[in-house]
């Protein structure tokens, strides 16, 4: 679920900084103005959304570190979850099964 949020807020991103270096471009190629205004403009345009793409893609990053983190400890936990969900069971086919104790051991943590 978060996969696909973090999909759509990247695809939503996307398109809007492409639209607007699009609009921005067709805009100043469009207007009345020397040749060195309008690269000048186009310049100034071209930084500024790669100052907005630099923003969102350091967002995205932030919040896939925190993704990422999130499934670190999940995943800490699920394993330790299992641990003891074995060991319980360990201890439990040792007391069905008394006769064979050198086959069962408890695990080591």
């Amino acid at each position: 679920m978060a996969n696909d949020k973090n999909s759509c807020f990247v695809e939503s991103t996307l398109s809007f900084l492409i639209g607007a270096a699009t609009g921005f471009v067709l805009g100043v190629l469009f207007a009345p103005a020397s040749g060195e205004e309008t690269r000048k403009k186009i310049h100034e345009g071209a930084v500024k959304t790669g100052e907005k793409a630099k923003e969102s893609y350091e967002k995205v990053a932030r919040e896939a570190e925190k993704g990422i983190k999130v499934v670190r400890e999940k995943t800490a936990e699920g394993i330790e979850s299992i641990k003891d969900f074995v060991e319980k069971k360990k201890v439990e086919l040792f007391r069905k099964s008394p006769e064979e104790p050198a086959k069962v051991e408890p695990a080591k943590k």
